[in-house]
């Protein structure tokens, strides 16, 4: 698998999803590579901390940019699955790598300045599927607020999404502080244990996503 996970708005929670996701690949056994294709080096920076703790497994992690193809062509043969970071922005990594992943994952916030994005992303998705007929997209909304009298905003945000044919998952994440203090030590939520509600919701998006790994 060649997991793409973009969109043109930041901060919506990329590359805790690309981290979060690598994690839960590895714990399934697979060998995957994490590809950090955002000027940031958000994840990058997470996989150096990472490395320097002997208390998990390392994830390799490679820098890239501009057009992913030579890069993914060639890296592809030696991983299971690989994990790609893009930045925030129509940038061209971001547009290469729809063009050769097999699955992409889009994060919203229920906002109106990330929501607003879903045209240009549609626009896009059907340029890459000219190209990759098979891709597999999905939008997820991400940092949803935990007050019971918000839900609609998710689920607005969600028939949003299927209005330009971009189906979102049912699984969201919910702002939590847990998914911030693991990014910043090298972890993921599935390896802390003070905050089980994040673990089910990594579960839940790759489980939608890739299905059973160990039965498929």
């Amino acid at each position: 698998m060649i997991v793409l996970i973009g969109g043109e708005k930041g901060g919506a929670g990329k590359s805790c999803l690309a981290q979060n996701l690598s994690v839960y690949l590895q714990q399934q056994g697979r060998d995957i590579l994490l590809i950090d294709a955002d000027p940031q080096a958000t994840t990058t920076d997470w996989a150096q901390e990472r490395a320097e703790n002997p208390d998990v497994p390392n994830i390799k992690s490679v820098q890239a940019s501009g057009i992913l193809k030579d890069t993914i062509t060639d890296l592809s043969k030696k991983y299971q699955d690989i994990v790609i970071d893009v930045g925030g922005a129509n940038s061209q990594s971001l547009r290469s790598g729809m063009v050769f992943s097999t699955h992409l994952l889009l994060p919203f916030r229920p906002k109106r300045r990330d929501l607003r994005t879903l045209d240009k992303m549609a626009q896009l998705i059907d340029m890459a599927k000219s190209f990759n007929a098979n891709l597999k997209v999905n939008a997820i909304i991400t940092q949803c607020p935990t007050l019971p009298s918000q839900y609609s905003r998710i689920l607005k945000a969600k028939e949003l999404c299927e209005s330009y044919d971009i189906p979102p998952l049912n699984a969201v994440t919910f702002q939590r502080n847990v998914y911030d203090d693991t990014e910043e030590n090298g972890l993921s939520v599935l390896e802390v244990d003070y905050d089980d509600k994040a673990k089910i919701e990594i579960h839940e998006i790759a489980l939608e996503m890739f299905g059973d790994l160990n039965h498929g």
